[in-house]
């Protein structure tokens, strides 16, 4: 069996495929469910974050088991598999040993360094076994994981680094500024009362806002996030809100912190407007140097871009958020102003419905080219057989005496427009999304999001203990290769000695039939004799070919022990079942 991990993070694919990946609890027992029901599988374990989903499994068969998993992440998302593929990696053996230590270690993170996918490798292997899912190999690769994670945090200085998402979301809201001045004196709401909920809570009373109000579906989760936070020492005062409170208590917040696990939105645009409306007195505006468009309506265009082989020009948002139409190029048969926003003039979409004879005619008209093509064209055939040669001519006289050649001229940036000063923070760290995207667009509000956080942590400057722990890494995924190949021969290992105790056995009997006489103190006497014999002979033998197993290429001594001593292949695998057994059934650390 070979270790296998199958996902995608935030390095492999846009925020706005994480979203349509992001499972409920009963999705993710369910996927870790059909994993071991599939056939390459035996083990199974998911590591599901804001930012990440990778699909753990110990199988048989490499190909069947990347197909298989990769085809189980697809169904139980709803992705369709040739859209998820290309956001997927795939780690096998030693290489899905050293991503599992790496994430572990905060350098696979977000923000490099930080602490908290400490606690969510643990819970994932908690859930794991709690679904029986989690075999030896799987209980001792999270457990080692855990463990060189630790290590790192204590042996180096990435804690320098590493922050929690929630503390390097406070700091992009407050512009570089000091968080603790920043946030003190603040009205904060936090919606959701889960762990990345009561981290946010917890950082936020430490930093010095006055009041923290906390919303949740359940009451009693978030009356007891509230008394804990009341209790804490830190002089804030904390009460718990139900969630049909949020609208109104969002009026009196200076900071709204979002992290559910919702489905769907928990604050739309037109909520958050109508906040800021109520705050300042005056309807929320567009701010025109705004992102004009989310991730989704991007990454939309960009598929319909791949699909039709050509690049659709970004057209400037209106005040309503829709994109103009396309303006009619000259003749054209189709009359693409009427065609809705969003396609691409060249996709199927744009011509959908269209009968034969006229797809026909803008066939014939796509063919002359468009009208700026033509245009271009005739300005090339205006001009003499010389001029290309006349135009080099002059661009080498001018390189001569400039010393170079010179450059085209790029028009003048403009400024960009100054954002108010917002009267409203909003901090969304839930994976789908919390706060609609087109929050970014409002004047007066400042939102940091999970992809606003991606962008921002690509620029982050990396601690210098990096590196060192990259060699810890390194030095731990070759331990436990060697730990993990010296293992896998133990149930061989077993099985010889269990074959010599019952020759012992045997002959110990057939001594009997020839002796009926003897005593018991002799015959216990022989038979410990016996068995130090036979001990003293394998012993050596066993604890060799363990060492020798621990090695790279270390498997085909397993293989020699069985052929050596006409071991019985049941028998090893028995062993082997029984192992495994145990750990499935040991239930979280």
């Amino acid at each position: 069996m070979s270790l296998l991990v199958v996902g995608l993070s935030h390095r492999s694919a846009p925020v706005s495929v994480l979203e349509r990946v992001s499972l409920s609890a009963d999705a993710q027992f369910k996927l870790v469910q059909d994993t071991v029901a599939a056939e390459p599988a035996t083990e199974a374990a998911l590591l599901a974050t804001c930012n990440r989903i990778e699909l753990y499994a110990d199988v048989d068969k490499f190909h069947a088991g990347v197909a298989e998993l990769s085809t189980l992440l697809a169904q139980h998302s709803g992705v369709g598999l040739d859209e998820l593929t290309p956001h997927l990696y795939v780690h096998y053996e030693d290489r899905a040993v050293h991503h599992l230590f790496s994430v572990a270690c905060g350098l696979d993170s977000m923000v490099v360094g930080e602490g908290q996918i400490l606690g969510q490798i643990k819970d994932s292997l908690a859930r794991a076994q709690d679904q029986h899912s989690a075999g030896r190999l799987l209980n001792d690769l999270f457990q080692q994981a855990l463990r060189v994670g630790k290590r790192a945090h204590s042996e180096t200085g990435i804690d320098r680094a590493g922050q929690s998402l929630v503390t390097f979301g406070l700091e992009q809201l407050a512009e570089g500024g000091d968080v603790e001045t920043w946030a003190r004196g603040k009205k904060v709401l936090v919606i959701g009362a889960g762990s990345m909920s009561s981290l946010a809570a917890a950082t936020l009373a430490r930093a010095g806002v006055a009041e923290i109000t906390v919303a949740n579906r359940t009451a009693e989760r978030a009356e007891r996030l509230a008394a804990i936070l009341t209790e804490g020492g830190t002089g804030v005062r904390a009460r718990a809100v139900p969630m049909d409170a949020v609208p109104h208590e969002l009026t009196r917040a200076d900071l709204a912190v979002s992290c559910t696990g919702a489905t769907g939105l928990v604050l739309t645009a037109e909520a958050v407007a109508e906040t800021v409306a109520a705050r300042t007195g005056a309807p929320a505006e567009l701010f025109p140097a705004a992102r004009e468009t989310g991730a989704r309506d991007k990454g939309a265009r960009e598929t319909g871009a791949r699909e039709t082989g050509a690049a659709a020009e970004t057209m400037p948002a209106a005040r309503d958020g829709r994109t103009p139409a396309p303006a009619a190029e000259e003749n054209c048969p189709l009359d693409l102003a009427s065609v809705p926003s969003g396609f691409s003039v060249m996709g199927d979409a744009a011509v959908a419905g269209m009968d034969a004879a006229t797809l026909e005619q803008h066939a014939a008209w796509a063919a002359g080219g468009t009208a700026t093509e033509r245009r271009e064209s005739a300005r090339r055939d205006q001009r003499g057989p010389g001029t290309d040669a006349e135009l080099i001519t002059a661009l080498a006289a001018t390189a001569t005496s400039a010393g170079r050649v010179p450059e085209r001229r790029r028009p003048e940036p403009v400024a960009e427009v100054p954002r108010p000063r917002p009267s409203l923070y909003l901090l969304d760290l839930a994976m789908p999304r919390d706060i609609d995207i087109a929050v970014h667009r409002l004047a007066g509000v400042r939102l940091v999001d999970i992809e606003s956080l991606a962008e921002a942590s690509a620029d982050a400057p990396m601690a210098s203990d990096v590196d060192q722990v990259r060699r810890i890494v390194g030095d731990e995924v070759t331990a436990f290769g060697a730990a993990q190949r010296a293992a896998r021969i133990t149930p061989t290992v077993v099985a010889l000695r269990s074959m010599a105790a019952d020759v012992v056995a045997g002959e110990m009997a057939r001594l009997e039939g020839r002796l009926p006489g003897l005593d018991a103190k002799h015959r216990s006497e022989i038979t410990q004799t016996v068995k130090r014999v036979v001990d003293k002979l394998l012993h050596a033998p066993t604890v060799r070919v363990k060492q020798l197993a621990a090695e790279p290429g270390g498997a085909g001594y397993a293989d020699a022990l069985r052929t050596l001593f006409d071991l019985d292949q049941e028998t090893v695998a028995s062993v082997s079942r029984a192992e495994n057994s145990t750990e499935k059934n040991r239930g979280p650390a």
